[in-house]
């Protein structure tokens, strides 16, 4: 099929390179000539594992373009998907103008019967709104334009995988003819037709996923549904850490037991900082909002939220306990993007640590092996390593900030060796802190008892590696 995508950020960009590599022909358009010019260049504006290499191959054979030209795009594509940014306003609601904008491009431009396709994430009856803007817009009459609404649920660091291998595609459809053509968009992956071109420990073979078919409203409302309760899982895991930490237990256990129930599950129940990034604080606030103005108690959101606000507090309170006076204090971080396996810094709370330590007067030394471009550009006087090793030269404490696996397989002897005092505060639970005592490392974690001190060197043991294995690494 011909598929145009408007909109090439992040999901844009990641659902016209998957459609491509499953057989489509591609043209994505954004109006930022410079991100154009980028990916006509064979680059990608931002990391994704195995992205690059699926725009490059499907590129050089002809089935996927980049256009800024909105006329082009739109009169090429049978389909065409909105992938364009709802940033949060002040108010928490989603700022749709975007949106708006694209339905009187694609009214003003189209010639030929269109699928129009919500894949941004949108409040409930957004749909609605999208058909009225259509056809009053439109200058070839009401039966030009068929909506639908298709939520992503990619992850970023996984988002390829996520695509090729979903766990369910939520097709939005109020007639029997838009199910039918986004059935046949999907066909490749339901059916198994292609093999995955990404074979990585990310990205497991899996089952067919399930089709869920429902009204374009009801599609709408299961992707903010779907993050605000992740955020809630994280958000109550938190909670738990809280518990632990007061009452001397440790979380690990704790939550590995809760997540066994096949009813609750172990996915999201890891305490640390709180979760970030542009997708579950937005969505989580807009989803409340959408229930405020619907008259609903939106009690339990507001709390979710709230623990997580308050996760930052707790943690430099952490700070504060063990450095005692954080001015002038020589400071390492490890971890600045959100997540692991993205350069993504927007709400990261590895960030907002930063700020706060920079406020309060701490040298702040800080290295990420995706993300410090990016935070340059909002912390321009902040020191980064080209080595993750020396962050911790000269260092008073090192704080590890985001979960990357690499951050475990340092030479942490190394570091030890470094560092005025060796001390962590590890906010991601990253490390096993039995093992890092025995290195002579004051240690201190999220949910765990407050074990601190190295142990006495009478009961020292050789430590040749550091791994951690699932019971204890729950980043």
């Amino acid at each position: 099929m011909q598929i145009s995508v408007i909109g090439s950020g992040y999901v844009g960009l990641v659902a016209g390179a998957c459609l491509a590599e499953a057989g489509h022909d591609v043209v994505c358009l954004d109006k930022d000539s410079s991100r154009i010019a980028t990916l006509k260049s064979g680059q990608v504006p931002f990391y994704e594992p195995n992205l690059d290499r699926l725009i490059s191959a499907n590129s050089q054979e002809g089935r996927l373009r980049f256009t800024t030209d909105t006329r082009e795009a739109v009169r090429f594509g049978d389909a065409i998907f909105i992938c364009v940014g709802t940033p949060p306003r002040e108010s928490g609601e989603a700022d749709l103008s975007a949106i708006d904008n694209v339905a009187r491009q694609i009214a003003l431009a189209a010639e030929t019967p269109k699928l129009v396709i919500e894949k941004s994430t949108v409040p409930a009856h957004t749909g609605q709104h999208l058909k009225r803007a259509l056809a009053l817009y439109g200058r070839n009459g009401h039966g030009m334009f068929r909506v639908a609404s298709n939520p992503e649920f990619l992850r970023e660091g996984t988002a390829v995988g996520d695509f090729f291998h979903p766990d369910r595609i939520v097709l939005g459809v109020d007639d029997k003819a838009s199910e039918q053509q986004l059935r046949e968009i999907y066909r490749p992956i339901l059916q198994g037709q292609f093999r995955c071109p990404v074979h990585t420990v990310s990205c497991p073979e899996r089952k067919t996923p399930s089709v869920v078919v429902t009204s374009i409203t009801g599609a709408e409302l299961v992707k903010h549904a779907s993050n605000s309760f992740l955020a809630l899982k994280i958000s109550y895991a938190n909670l738990l850490a809280d518990y632990c930490e007061q009452l001397g237990a440790d979380v690990a256990d704790v939550c590995l037991a809760v997540g066994m129930d096949p009813r609750i599950g172990p996915d999201f129940l890891r305490p640390g900082l709180g979760f970030g990034g542009y997708c579950l604080p937005k969505d989580l606030k807009a989803f409340m909002r959408l229930g405020e103005r619907a008259g609903i108690n939106v009690g339990l959101l507001r709390e979710v939220d709230l623990v997580n606000k308050n996760r930052i507090d707790v943690f430099m309170q952490k700070v504060r306990q063990t450095l005692w006076v954080v001015q002038n204090k020589q400071v390492g971080v490890l971890g600045l993007a959100f997540k692991a396996e993205t350069d993504d810094i927007r709400f990261s709370p590895a960030l907002e640590v930063v700020r706060r330590l920079r406020a309060e007067g701490a040298r702040v030394t800080a290295y990420d092996p995706q993300a410090m471009e990016r935070t340059q550009e909002v912390f321009p006087d902040v020191e980064y390593a080209r080595d993750p090793h020396e962050v911790a030269r000269d260092a008073e404490a090192l704080l590890i900030l985001t979960p990357w696996k690499e951050f475990r397989e340092l030479n942490w002897k190394r570091i030890a060796n470094l560092m005025t005092r060796r001390l962590i505060i590890d906010g991601r639970n990253l490390l096993v802190p039995s093992t890092m005592r025995q290195l002579d490392f004051e240690i201190y974690s999220v949910g765990r008892p407050d074990l601190g001190a190295p142990l006495d060197p009478e009961q020292h043991s050789e430590v040749s590696v550091l791994a951690s294995g699932p019971r204890e690494a729950a980043a």
